[in-house]
C-alpha cells in the first residue's frame, strides 16, 4: 500500500513538473482586433492571462512552445445574448409561453417557478408581480456540465453573456468562461444586465395581458424600485424613529442590475423601446434588431443583433404565399449589421438559441455578403460584445494582461468551414471535438430570446 501511495505521488509531482509554466505561440498571423494584425507574431499565456503579444516578443524559457507557422490567433469569439451554461431542462406544453406571437416552450431551470404560478389564482395588478424573478443571477444557475459549452468552445466560442429567460423581469446576466470544473471558476463578472421580455401572461382576464399592460408593469416596477431606494436610503441615513422598509427581493434584484435589456427586432419596436428606455432613465441595450435596416441612423443605443435571421417555417404549408413583407425581411435583415455600422451604432451578435456553430457561421457570412466587412463582423463576435457589457478591460482582443482567451485556425475563421485546431479558455488549452448536435436551428431545448412585441 506504502508503495502505491509513493508511486501515485511521484506521478503527480512528474505531472505538475510536466505542467507548462507559460505557454508561447510563436510565427502565427495574430488578429488582436484592437490594433493591427500581426503578420508574423507571438502570443505568451501565463496564469491564465495575456503576457506578451507582439511581432517581437522574447519567448520565456520556461514557456511551452507552439508552431504557429500556417495558424492564425483570433480572440476568443463572445455570445451576446445566450443561456449557455444553464442546462435545459424539459418543460410541459402547458407551460408554453407565448413571445411576439411566436409560441415557445419554456425550457430553463425557472421555468418550474413559473408553471407554479401559472397555476395560482389569476394574477390581477402588477403588485401580484407576475412573471418577475428578477433576484435571480445566472451566475448561479450556471453548470460545467452543459453538453453545449464544449459544442460552441469546439468551434471558437470562450465567453457568453448567459442569462435566464423566463418572464418578463427574467433575472440578471453573468459573462462566463467555457473551462472550469466548479460554476465559480467559469464566472467571469456578475450581474451584468436584466434581461426582460415583453411577454404577455395569455390567460383571459390576467395582469398583463396585452403589450401596453406589459409596458405598464415595468414602468410600474421601476416607479417601486425608486421609491424603495429612497425610502432605504434614508433609513441607512437615520433609522432612529423610522421603521426599517421590508425587504423586496424582487425590487433588489432590479437595483442590482447595471442595464437592462429590452427586445427590438422590428422597426417600429426599436423606436418604441428606445423612448421607453429614455423614459425608465436605465442603461439600455436593444436585442433583436432585424429590422435595424429600416433606420440606423435613429438607433441610439447599443445593439444586439440576432443571428437567426427570418426563415420560412420549415413544417409550414408548401403551397402557402408568403406576405411581401416577410420576403422583404427575409431579403433585408442580414443587411442590418452593415447599416449600423456605416451609421457608426455600436453592435454585436448573439446567437439567438441556434443549436450548431456552423448555423452560426452561415449566418455571419451572410452579414458579410449583404456589406458587412469580416473585420466588423469579427469585431461584433468580440471586442463589440466586451464593450457594451463594460467588460473590455479583460475580455475581446488580444492585449497585453486580458484573460487568455483565444481560438486558433488554419485559415480563415470566416472559410466555408473553418479548421479550428485549439482554443484557449482562460489559458487552458482545448481541442475542438466533432460537432454532434443535430442540423436544424434551434430544438426543442432551445430558448429564443428575441421576444418581439406586437
Amino acid at each position: 500500500m506504502r508503495k502505491l501511495l509513493a508511486a501515485l505521488l511521484v506521478s503527480a509531482a512528474l505531472a505538475i513538473a510536466d505542467a507548462p509554466s507559460a505557454i508561447a505561440i510563436r510565427d502565427a498571423k495574430i488578429v488582436p482586433v484592437s490594433g493591427p494584425i500581426i503578420p508574423n507574431g507571438v502570443v505568451v499565456l501565463r496564469n491564465g492571462l495575456i503576457e506578451a503579444v507582439g511581432a517581437n516578443v522574447s519567448i520565456p524559457a520556461d514557456a511551452w512552445v507552439i508552431d504557429g507557422k500556417g495558424l492564425t490567433v483570433y480572440p476568443g469569439l463572445i455570445d451576446g445574448l445566450s443561456n449557455l451554461g444553464i442546462p435545459q431542462a424539459a418543460a410541459p406544453a402547458a407551460t408554453a409561453a407565448r413571445t411576439g406571437g411566436r409560441t415557445t416552450t419554456p425550457a430553463d431551470p425557472i421555468a418550474a417557478m413559473i408553471a407554479s404560478a401559472a397555476a395560482s389564482p389569476v394574477i390581477r395588478g402588477p403588485e401580484d408581480r407576475p412573471q418577475t424573478t428578477s433576484w435571480i443571477t445566472a451566475a448561479d444557475q450556471v453548470n460545467p456540465s452543459d453538453r453545449r459549452l464544449e459544442t460552441f468552445r469546439s468551434a471558437g466560442y470562450t465567453t457568453a453573456v448567459t442569462f435566464p429567460m423566463t418572464g418578463i423581469f427574467a433575472g440578471q446576466g453573468s459573462v462566463i468562461d467555457f473551462a472550469g470544473e466548479k460554476s465559480g471558476q467559469m464566472v467571469v463578472t456578475s450581474p451584468v444586465a436584466q434581461y426582460i421580455s415583453m411577454r404577455t401572461t395569455g390567460g383571459f382576464g390576467a395582469f398583463p395581458g396585452a403589450l401596453f399592460g406589459v409596458m405598464a408593469y415595468v414602468r410600474q416596477i421601476y416607479i417601486d424600485a425608486d421609491h424603495y431606494k429612497q425610502v432605504k436610503d434614508a433609513y441607512a441615513k437615520n433609522p432612529r424613529g423610522m421603521a426599517r422598509p421590508e425587504y423586496d427581493r424582487a425590487l433588489e434584484g432590479v437595483l442590482a442590475s447595471p442595464r437592462i435589456l429590452l427586445p427590438a427586432s422590428r422597426a417600429v419596436e426599436i423606436t418604441r423601446m428606445q423612448k421607453f428606455g429614455a423614459e425608465l432613465k436605465q442603461s439600455v441595450i436593444l436585442y433583436g434588431a432585424h429590422e435595424a435596416y429600416k433606420l440606423p441612423e435613429t438607433i441610439k443605443l447599443p445593439v444586439l443583433v440576432s443571428l437567426k435571421w427570418p426563415e420560412k417555417a420549415r413544417d409550414g404549408d408548401p403551397d402557402e404565399i408568403d406576405t411581401l413583407r416577410a420576403l422583404q425581411l427575409r431579403d433585408k435583415a442580414p443587411s442590418s449589421p452593415a447599416a449600423l455600422a456605416k451609421a457608426g451604432v455600436k453592435f454585436a451578435f448573439f446567437t439567438d438559441g441556434i443549436d450548431r456553430p456552423a448555423d452560426v457561421m452561415t449566418a455571419v457570412k451572410k452579414a458579410i455578403d449583404a456589406g458587412l466587412t469580416p473585420e466588423q463582423a469579427l469585431r461584433a463576435l468580440t471586442l463589440s460584445v466586451a464593450e457594451i457589457f463594460g467588460v473590455d478591460d479583460r475580455l475581446g482582443s488580444i492585449d497585453k494582461g486580458k484573460i487568455a482567451n483565444l481560438v486558433v485556425t488554419k485559415g480563415d475563421l470566416f472559410t466555408e468551414k473553418p479548421q479550428v485546431q485549439f482554443i484557449f479558455v482562460d489559458g487552458q488549452k482545448f481541442e475542438p471535438v466533432p460537432d454532434e448536435t443535430p442540423q436544424n436551428q434551434g430544438g426543442a431545448g432551445a430558448r429564443r430570446p428575441t421576444g418581439g412585441v406586437e
